[in-house]
C-alpha cells in the first residue's frame, strides 16, 4: 500500500552536503516512495554526492545567501516546465570558527549571516518558487526541538532557529492555507552540521541518556517525519513543530541521570 502517496511527486531538497546530511536522509526516504527528485546544493562537490546516490535526479547549484541566485533557479525550474509539489528546506549556517562565546559577546556580522542563510532564506525560497508550485503542495524545514534551552555550545543558533519556527508559521498564514508549511524540531543528531559545533558530543551523548529509550535521535527518524510532512497524509497540519525527540523534553528527572549527578 502506498500510504504517503508520493509517487511521482515533485520535490526540491535544499542542503545535501554528504551522506550524513538531514536532508541526504530525507531524499531517501522520497526516493524510495517514488517521488522525482530535484536538488540544490551549495558547492560543487555537493554535486557528486547527488550524481553518485541519485543519478536519474536533477541538481542545480545555488547560494541560498544571494537573492539573485534563487532567481536564477526559479528561472530554470520555469524554464523547464517543473512543477513543484513540496519543498525541503534543510539548511543551517554559523561561523564558529573562534569557538562558542558567551550569548553577548556575539558578533553582529555572525549573527545576521547565520540568520540570513539558516532562517531567511526559508522565505526568499518560498516567495520565489511560489509560482512553481502546486495547490496543496507543502514546505518543510528543519528547525530544532526546543528553542528555550540555553544550551552554551549551540551559541546563538537556538535564537536564529526560534526566528525560524516563527517564520513557519508566517509564511502558512501568507499562503492562505493553499501551500502548507511545517518544521520537524529535531533534538540533538550526530550529522555533519552537528560535527562542527564546539563541544558538541558531550550534550549528543547525554542526549542520548535522557531519551525515554535510552538511545539517541536517528538522523533517518527525522526524515520519516519530513516525509509524513511533505505527504497528504499530513494534510490537516500546518504552521507547526512537529517536535521529534524520542521523548527527551519531558524527561530532565531520569532517575538514571539525577542518580549520576548526585554521586
Amino acid at each position: 500500500m502506498d500510504f504517503l502517496q508520493l509517487n511521482g511527486k515533485k520535490i526540491i531538497i535544499f542542503g545535501v552536503a554528504n551522506r550524513r546530511s538531514v536532508a541526504f536522509h530525507i531524499a531517501k526516504v522520497l526516493k524510495e516512495a517514488g517521488a522525482e527528485l530535484i536538488f540544490s546544493v551549495f558547492l560543487e562537490d555537493h554535486k557528486k554526492v547527488i550524481n553518485k546516490f541519485f543519478p536519474e535526479s536533477k541538481v542545480f547549484q545555488c547560494d541560498l545567501s544571494s537573492k539573485n541566485e534563487i532567481a536564477s533557479l526559479a528561472t530554470e525550474l520555469k524554464n523547464l516546465k517543473i512543477g513543484l509539489d513540496g519543498i525541503v528546506h534543510s539548511v543551517a549556517f554559523a561561523n564558529f570558527s573562534e569557538g562558542i562565546k558567551p550569548f553577548h559577546k556575539v558578533k553582529k556580522e555572525d549573527f545576521m549571516q547565520a540568520i540570513d542563510i539558516s532562517c531567511f532564506s526559508l522565505i526568499e525560497i518560498t516567495g520565489q518558487l511560489k509560482n512553481l508550485m502546486k495547490e496543496n503542495a507543502s514546505i518543510v524545514t528543519i528547525s530544532i526541538s526546543t528553542t528555550r534551552m540555553a544550551a552554551e555550545n549551540y551559541g546563538y543558533m537556538a535564537p536564529i532557529k526560534a526566528a525560524l519556527d516563527s517564520s513557519v508559521v508566517f509564511l502558512a498564514k501568507s499562503l492562505g492555507g493553499q501551500i502548507r508549511v511545517n518544521a520537524v524540531g529535531a533534538s540533538l543528531l550526530k550529522t555533519s552540521s552537528s560535527a562542527g559545533i564546539p563541544g558538541y558530543i558531550e550534550p549528543y551523548l547525554f542526549a542520548e541518556k535522557a531519551t525515554l529509550r535510552k538511545e539517541a535521535l536517528k538522523t533517518e527518524e527525522v526524515a520519516n517525519t519530513a516525509a509524513f510532512l511533505l505527504s497528504s497524509r499530513s494534510s490537516g497540519i500546518t504552521a507547526q513543530t512537529l517536535v521529534v525527540d524520542a521523548g527527551m523534553s519531558i524527561n530532565y528527572f531520569d532517575k538514571e541521570i539525577v542518580k549520576a549527578v548526585i554521586k
